[in-house]
């Protein structure tokens, strides 16, 4: 009996350091996974910064290993172009420090690269609407699949590109000692291009459930979706979109089940 006891206690031990070896450490995050924030920027926050000379960050710019890889960060970004993949981070790193020591903000004209020295300047085009917006590149990333550039939610929301997720664009490292006037003028947003609308599909109390379903909204249809606090109940929402695209999308909605769905303007 004794022997069978000492057996039993020996197995749970065995299977709760089993279990600790297993789990993941705790993350700085309190969001498991990025959302859209639940206001739209600002015309002060879509303000362009103006290029300038700044001094190399202190924190930042050495060469560094991440994910069995080894980064050398440029020397000088001057006439530095190219084009690929960007994509954007929002809610989830919002307030958290960035690679050169500052606090991302996601109303910020922002971005992050790889090895572009901290901070410069660049021009990001989107290739597929032509519109661009300047940015200043103070962190490091993104580091998922072939992607260039990780830009603020107020970047891309600038360039037109928050329901897709990532968009083609062009990088074009500027220098205030250039000829650089040219390469900082940027696509005029027009008054109604700030009208925009979210998706409601579901609501209800039940905030764990409704969490689980934006996830998987978002998984599905390649959008952003999340939840939202709304006269005591909690809503899954998808966008922002512009009206034509948030009318697609709706459609699509409805044609997979979803027949409550329906449209709100962004406040």
């Amino acid at each position: 009996m004794k022997t069978s006891f000492t057996f039993v206690l020996a197995a749970v031990l065995v299977s709760l350091l089993l279990q600790g070896c297993s789990s993941e450490p705790p993350s700085r995050y309190s969001q498991k996974y990025d959302s859209v924030p639940t206001r739209l920027p600002s015309e002060a926050e879509l303000a362009e910064p103006q290029p300038r000379v700044e001094p190399p960050s202190r924190q930042g710019n050495r060469p560094y290993e991440l994910f069995g890889r080894n980064w050398q960060v440029m020397t000088d970004a001057r006439g530095h172009i190219e084009e690929g993949t960007a994509s954007w981070y929002g809610e989830k790193f919002h307030g958290h420090l960035t690679s050169n020591g500052e606090i991302y903000d996601m109303y910020a004209m922002s971005a992050a690269h790889k090895t572009l020295p901290l901070p410069t300047y660049v021009r990001v085009t989107n290739l597929a609407n032509d519109r661009s917006v300047v940015v200043r590149v103070n962190d490091r990333g993104p580091f998922h699949g072939d992607r260039i550039i990780d830009l603020s939610y107020v970047a891309a929301y600038k360039l037109g590109m928050l329901s897709t997720g990532t968009a083609r664009v062009r990088v074009e490292a500027l220098h205030p000692d250039n000829d650089n006037e040219e390469l900082a003028v940027t696509t005029p947003l027009q008054p109604e291009e700030l009208i925009q609308f979210y998706i409601q599909v579901h609501s209800g109390s039940n905030k764990q459930w409704l969490e689980n379903a934006a996830q998987r909204l978002a998984r599905i249809y390649h959008v952003a979706a999340t939840t939202q606090l709304n006269n005591g109940l909690y809503r899954v929402v998808l966008g922002p979109f512009a009206e034509a695209q948030a009318d697609e999308i709706l459609q699509q909605l409805r044609q997979d089940g979803y027949p409550d769905a329906f449209r709100v303007r962004a406040p």
